[in-house]
């Protein structure tokens, strides 16, 4: 209730000052949505007149993208950019920018039944969620675009890729995702199966944070980065259409730097270095990791048996440590990972932006530890320029940086892909790992069953990182743009079309007709201004989420509104 008093005075005090000419004051907003939507009925009430929301930064010293967001109309939104970013059309396409109902996100204060009961403009609802065994997803009939084949799709999850291939060849599933490596050959020449691969869009590194020493000196970073064979990782550990990483960004992503390489192996002057540094002899840490088998590292715990045995070659010793997947991603994201830690990152959308700017841009967690100046003021000249040409030069400078500063050290760029029944039509395996499944026929059966590789953590994926996650929540809930299947291409979705000024500094979206939400609201231009205003406005009594990081807005637009200072 208390949520709801706040946006009506918030509503009165906004509605006087636009009538008074007078600019928006940061982070508040006209709400003009009618009484918060508890139930479907409730939803579909005839809403009173129109009353457009309007978010804007009383100016942008704050630091981020984000200069305003306004309903001109009820089908029309635009945002007022704090500078150009010509990657902004495949940001909003992202599935953590997906548009809630303005009213349920009331209802919910921005939590609790947002995680678990979705309410999205999607082809699926979810009818069911058991923790621990499956979701299971129904068809909304009242999709706006083409009902999906599938009546039913039903996720389950399995941390062993054997399990996984198992019950596809005994047909109790339709499909699963990364089978493993030694598998790769097995479903090839099974003709009951079929294996759709991905290009490798994806990096696989050993992460520092540059809060805890030894880590806090570059020259030491540097000799880490000497340490590790990577060459020996891939070729002893990685499927067909692996590669070793020469840098963070993969050769099939717009910023990837030709003929750019890393630190060649050298452990002797690895270890010569750190004697120098007083780091040798004595040294002992830590490796951190999920024992989550992702395209980026289809064999956690052996690599990172693997990468401890090297780094003991060196004299440092080195204790593993296994986490619960949630767990080490909100550590990674807090900076809370004081030794070495395994991660890596798969393409949400083909531009530099998504790897550079989400790890070590201005508005990027914590997990690297303190940023770097000079690589933010290369990757905001990037973002910022009209063409592919004029952006590579920007891309081509932060990609040295990266090597000079060593946050981490990029290993892999793994082959992978998704296996399926043959039988299946239309299957796929996307290279941004967000597989449609409404598009595919389970061989005319009512239910399509896939296996992945851990249970999703929620369904608020605006505050989520993790791609198994993210997969179970673009089933449900849509963005204003979408990728196209198979080819990644920008093509509409809740929105019709798209313009910019000429400067890019300025986008208008205008929104597609009869969209109802799966509670029977219908979408209008407040959906949007309200779904993205909560994430920016670190004081909006809505932005909660699961832990309240919002790491995807915050990283790829340069930062949250009323940031509480750092302690």
């Amino acid at each position: 209730m208390q949520t709801r008093k706040i946006s009506l005075i918030i509503s009165v005090l906004m509605i006087i000052g636009l009538l008074a000419g007078c600019a928006a004051p940061a982070g508040t907003g006209t709400t003009g949505a009618a009484e918060p939507a508890a139930t479907e009925a409730a939803a579909a009430e005839p809403a009173g007149p129109f009353e457009p929301m309007v978010y804007a930064a009383e100016n942008c010293d704050y630091g981020g993208v984000f200069k305003s967001m306004e309903a001109v109309d009820e089908k029309t939104v635009k945002f007022s950019l704090c500078y150009p970013d010509v990657a902004f059309p495949a940001k909003v396409a992202f599935s953590a920018f997906a548009i809630n109902d303005a009213g349920y996100l009331e209802a919910t204060g921005g939590g609790g039944d947002l995680l678990e009961k979705p309410n999205g403009t999607g082809p699926y609802t979810l009818a069911e969620w058991r923790r621990g065994d499956q979701m299971i997803f129904q068809r909304f009939e009242d999709f706006w675009g083409e009902k999906a084949i599938p009546a039913t799709v039903v996720f389950r999850w399995s941390a062993e890729s054997a399990q996984r291939l198992v019950e596809l060849q005994a047909g109790t599933v339709d499909g699963i995702d990364n089978p493993g490596p030694d598998d790769f050959t097995v479903i090839d020449e099974d003709p009951n199966l079929q294996l759709p691969l991905r290009s490798g869009t994806n990096i696989f590194y050993l992460g520092m944070n540059n809060k805890f020493p030894p880590f806090d000196n570059e020259r030491v970073r540097q000799a880490f980065a000497m340490a590790i064979d990577r060459q020996r990782l891939v070729d002893n550990f990685y499927p067909p259409a692996s590669s070793v990483a020469t840098q963070f960004m993969p050769p099939g992503i717009f910023g990837h730097s030709e003929g750019q390489d890393w630190y060649a192996y050298d452990p002797e002057q690895a270890k010569q270095i750190l004697e120098e540094e007083g780091v040798l002899p004595g040294f002992k840490t830590t490796i951190s990791y999920r024992d989550v088998v992702r395209g980026y590292l289809p064999n956690p715990g052996i690599v990172a048996q693997d990468i401890q045995a090297q780094l003991a070659d060196i004299g440092v010793e080195v204790e593993i440590v296994v986490m619960e997947s949630g767990a080490f991603l909100d550590a990674a994201d807090a900076g809370e990972l004081d030794g070495f830690h395994m991660l890596g990152w798969g393409a949400d959308y083909p531009d530099a932006t998504n790897f550079l700017d989400y790890h070590f841009g201005p508005g990027a967690s914590a997990q690297f530890g303190e940023g770097f100046p000079d690589l933010w003021d290369a990757l905001k000249g990037g973002s910022t320029q009209a063409t592919a040409e004029a952006r590579q030069p920007f891309y081509d400078t932060a990609n040295e940086l990266v090597k000079q500063h060593v946050p981490m050290i990029p290993i892999a760029h793994g082959g992978s892909g998704a296996a399926f029944k043959a039988d299946v039509e239309g299957a796929y395996a996307s290279d941004i790992g967000a597989e449609q499944f409404g598009l595919m026929n389970p061989g005319g059966r009512e239910a399509l069953v896939w296996m992945q590789n851990a249970e999703p953590i929620s369904l608020y994926c605006a505050d989520e990182t993790d791609g198994e996650t993210l997969r179970a929540c673009e089933q449900v809930l849509q963005s204003l743009l979408a990728y196209e299947p198979g080819t990644g291409a920008v093509v509409p979705s809740l929105a019709t079309e798209w313009t910019a000024n000429d400067d890019l500094t300025e986008w208008t979206f205008t929104l597609r007709d009869g969209v109802k939400f799966h509670n029977g609201a219908t979408l209008d231009a407040n959906d949007v201004v309200l779904s993205y205003a909560v994430q920016w406005d670190a004081a909006h009594p809505l932005h909660v989420g699961r832990v309240g990081d919002f790491t995807y807005f915050s990283s790829l637009f340069g930062g949250l509104l009323n940031q509480p200072a750092a302690e």
